[in-house]
């Protein structure tokens, strides 16, 4: 039975033609098949990634939604009792592990209140409402500190002070020209941190039953099915290339000053 399973996967071959076979399969998306039920692994990925993504993209927009309005506000009243708030609920999120987090909201919302589903179910949108939180939380601390940072730093720029000697307004100065400059920087933390969501919804898909790439993930580490755990890799890092990508595109939008050639 060794001998059959090394001789259908190519491993009873030399070092050098296995590793030449699997530079040649990745340039032509032929990444093979699963141990663990002959899977195709291109078709599994492409099966869940859209589940995947959905949480990811929600999350990514719960995350952006609550993140800019409070790094703006933390900025301007900056040591205020908002901003003190702010920067320690920013704390916590870094700080709270996703699995418990996961866990203590389906024991609350799923098990206590019975007002939120604890697993997936297909066509039933209130289960992304936990996974997108939960995903959510790490980047929207992220996000938070960032643009808490990069608004201080712009408001003390000289063209700040330029606005107001012409009787602009504060208002105007913070919305015509201090976003605009906080953008660059969010935009690129926004494009890594889009990657890293693949990877890191391991733990949490595993934890709401989503099945997704991380759950796939998950499977496959704990049956050692290398090639599945080497395709799911190469993917999110095709995802984090994509991502930055996306945001050196934003880069022209936010500012035209930048020629993407």
């Amino acid at each position: 039975q060794v001998d059959q399973f090394n001789r259908v996967y190519g491993l009873d071959q030399p070092y050098l033609t296995q590793l030449l076979k699997a530079f040649r399969n990745l340039i032509t998306l032929d990444l093979g098949n699963s141990y663990q039920g002959n899977e195709n692994i291109i078709l599994a990925l492409s099966n869940k990634f859209p589940i995947t993504l959905q949480v990811t993209f929600w999350s990514m927009f719960v995350s952006l939604g609550i993140a800019l309005p409070a790094g703006i506000i933390s900025a301007i009243k900056q040591y205020s009792s908002f901003d003190y708030i702010a920067m320690f609920i920013a704390l916590l999120g870094l700080s709270i592990p996703n699995f418990w987090l996961g866990l203590m909201l389906i024991l609350y919302f799923a098990i206590n209140l019975k007002v939120l589903p604890a697993t997936f179910q297909v066509g039933n949108w209130l289960t992304l409402i936990m996974p997108a939180i939960v995903l959510s939380l790490n980047n929207m601390a992220v996000f938070v500190r960032y643009i808490r940072s990069n608004t201080i730093t712009q408001m003390e720029e000289e063209y700040v002070q330029t606005a107001l000697s012409k009787g602009i307004g504060k208002r105007g100065i913070m919305y015509g020209h201090v976003l605009k400059n906080c953008m660059l920087p969010v935009i690129t933390t926004v494009g890594s941190r889009f990657g890293t969501l693949v990877t890191g919804s391991f733990i949490v898909e595993s934890v709401f039953a989503w099945p997704g790439l991380g759950t796939l993930g998950m499977s496959s580490i704990n049956n050692r099915d290398y090639p599945m755990v080497m395709g799911i890799t190469m993917f999110s890092c095709t995802i984090l290339l994509i991502g930055n990508f996306l945001a050196d595109l934003l880069y022209g939008i936010a500012d035209p000053r930048i020629k993407i050639g």
